[in-house]
């Protein structure tokens, strides 16, 4: 599965591992075997890189730790629901990433894991997506930078 990135989706999710190796004393992840092993109705954490546009029409890139609750595995990659609206984006913006859009992603990625409550996961796991993310690893999805 294509995992996103800044060159073609206007965001990425940034390496858990990557981040704990420069950084071990201060940047705690689960282990890999919790990280490997997280099932539908659980919530991770991961950092997004999110590109958005200054009042200036600069862009930069922001960093931003969201709550994804699992969807589904595929082979070594997880799907999930995001369960939190990006505060560098408005819901209406045209953009993918919104409260409800599909998040692809891998062990690497999670820096936290969690436990919801049974009748949220539910809820929240029950509601059609907002946003689908192409299980094909050619695949393109329209998406647009945040305004």
């Amino acid at each position: 599965m294509r995992q996103p990135s800044i060159k073609t989706d206007f965001w990425e999710l940034r390496s858990a591992e990557e981040s704990h190796l420069k950084n071990p004393k201060d940047f705690w992840i689960p282990s890999l075997e919790e990280r490997q092993s997280v099932k539908r109705g659980q919530a991770v954490r991961l950092i997004f890189d999110i590109e958005v546009e200054n009042e200036d029409g600069s862009l930069e890139v922001s960093g931003e730790r969201m709550w994804v609750l699992v969807k589904e595995s595929i082979g070594n990659d997880f799907i999930g629901v995001l369960d939190n609206q990006p505060a560098c984006s408005d819901f209406d913006d045209n953009v993918y990433l919104c409260f409800g859009a599909e998040v692809p992603f891998r062990a690497e990625h999670i820096i936290d894991i969690d436990t919801p409550p049974q009748d949220y996961v539910e809820w929240q796991l029950g509601l059609p997506v907002e946003r689908v993310w192409p299980r094909e690893e050619n695949s393109e999805i329209p998406t647009s930078k945040t305004a």
